[in-house]
């Protein structure tokens, strides 16, 4: 599905992050990279915190 995300190459990022700049401007980036790193570190401490409640029970069951 992400297969394309292999062609990539720096000429195409270039482009991206023009289109980004020219969408959003140059004011509302730092807001929107912390609101992105907010959401990814709440992310990665969801799945942390579902990987700790998983351990105790499968230890329970194997007993």
């Amino acid at each position: 599905m992400l297969a394309f995300i292999r062609n990539i190459g720096g000429p195409e990022i270039l482009i991206i992050l023009v289109v980004v700049l020219l969408l959003f401007g140059a004011k509302k980036l730092p807001e929107l990279a912390r609101s992105i790193g907010a959401s990814a570190k709440e992310f990665k401490k969801g799945v942390e915190e579902g990987d700790l409640e998983d351990e105790p029970q499968s230890e329970d069951n194997a007993v």
